[in-house]
């Protein structure tokens, strides 16, 4: 950790937003999918529970999980995401408590941009919540045309902010989609451990990240001595 950081990027859903928004789209358009078919609709408590399952198992992908229980295809993967996409919103008062503080904390050291698989429509919310004004590159999928894990998404973050991976920080919830592809390219990086985060990670995976954390508050405090550092030099 030679490097300085200078620059912090975030993802949304788990560190900002609860994941609940999530399923909740999930939710719609599983039964908007299941009602085409003449299906009968799915609670979610059954989502709820399989999603659970997914992000406690190692290497499972919840679209496809998704659209195998529920559609009785994984192959219905893209199709289900693309019913989702509409659905997927962030209301009013679901930004966590401590992302206006952990920003206004990192923001005088750092540039901070979004790195997330997200819709266009995330932008309004957090223009909505506050968010915005912290934030330098919009590095949402909606918008950029990419998703994680691909190096190219974080290529492109990096590119934005004139930033080399050795001084930028990933700030994410899931280990697949954001530790260990922000890890193979040579940024630093922060595991949150809430929303898709698994109840127990393995100590292999808790072993990559440079900064594990409950929430923000927590990952705030780990933080601070590399930010002062970061700003002297």
């Amino acid at each position: 950790m030679d490097r300085p950081v200078r620059a912090v990027f975030l993802d949304v859903g788990g560190p900002l937003y609860p994941d609940e928004n999530f399923l909740t789209a999930a939710v719609i358009a599983l039964n908007e999918l299941r009602s085409t078919d003449g299906v009968a609709p799915v609670s979610t408590t059954e989502v709820t529970m399989v999603f659970d399952f997914v992000r406690n198992t190692e290497g499972a992908s919840m679209r496809k999980t998704f659209a195998a229980e529920f559609l009785g295809d994984e192959k219905l993967a893209t199709m289900l995401h693309a019913a989702i996409a509409p659905h997927w919103r962030h209301p009013a008062g679901t930004l966590y408590s401590d992302v206006v503080p952990f920003l206004t904390l990192v923001s005088p050291h750092v540039r901070v941009g979004i790195v997330a698989n997200q819709e266009q429509e995330t932008k309004d919310a957090l223009i909505r919540d506050g968010v915005a004004p912290f934030i330098q590159s919009w590095g949402l999928s909606g918008l950029v045309g990419k998703e994680k894990p691909s190096p190219e998404f974080f290529e492109w973050a990096l590119h934005d902010l004139g930033i080399e991976a050795a001084e930028a920080l990933h700030v994410g919830n899931r280990f697949d989609t954001d530790v260990l592809p922000a890890h193979s390219l040579g940024l630093r990086t922060a595991w949150i451990l809430r929303g898709e985060a698994p109840d127990e990670p393995p100590a292999h995976q808790l072993h990559v990240a440079d900064f594990v954390a409950h929430d923000l508050s927590e990952l705030g405090h780990l933080l601070a001595p590399l930010l002062e550092r970061s700003t002297a030099g």
